[in-house]
């Protein structure tokens, strides 16, 4: 592994704090475009496309609903040049970082919903585990029937126990 990568690696592994510095802004992932372009969401709901720079492909993998820091400081100029890509991607957000920055108050009030919804899936999970170990009967689902893909074993009585009954 390059040293670029490792160095990469292990100052997102160390937990340092996320500062934004101007012109950086936190940014969601609504969809993946191909190659290295992603769609991304600001605080106040406008789409734009951004840039995942190469660095960052073989490192990390993002999926939509991530949160990402955005270097959007040429926005307005490549937008009105005509380019496509108004950002670039300068950090990865990983869940610790969300909930540190939820705390600070640099969080935009859009994505308090959609952050909340990472540890709620901890919730519901826990939750759906304690359905699965509940003995109440479901009586809203329907009976199961039988399986017709499966040969039934036949169980074939000898009559040797009839006779010696008698």
């Amino acid at each position: 592994m390059k040293a670029g990568r490792k160095n990469l690696q292990r100052a997102c592994q160390d937990g340092s704090a996320v500062t934004l510095a101007e012109g950086e802004s936190i940014m969601q992932v609504v969809t993946l475009r191909g190659s290295n372009l992603i769609e991304v969401t600001d605080g106040e709901g406008v789409k734009s496309l951004a840039l995942f720079p190469a660095r960052f492909q073989k490192s990390f993998w993002i999926k939509n609903g991530n949160f990402v820091v955005v270097d959007a400081s040429g926005r307005d100029e490549a937008l009105e040049s005509g380019s496509k890509i108004g950002c670039v991607v300068s950090r990865v957000l990983f869940h610790e970082q969300v909930r540190a920055l939820e705390k600070s108050g640099e969080w935009p009030a859009i994505f308090k919903s959609a952050s909340n919804s990472w540890a709620g899936a901890e919730e519901t999970t826990s939750q759906v585990a304690k359905e699965e170990n509940s003995d109440e009967d479901d009586d809203d689902l329907p009976p199961l029937e039988a399986n017709t893909n499966r040969n039934r074993t036949f169980d074939v009585q000898s009559d040797t126990e009839s006779d010696s009954d008698s």
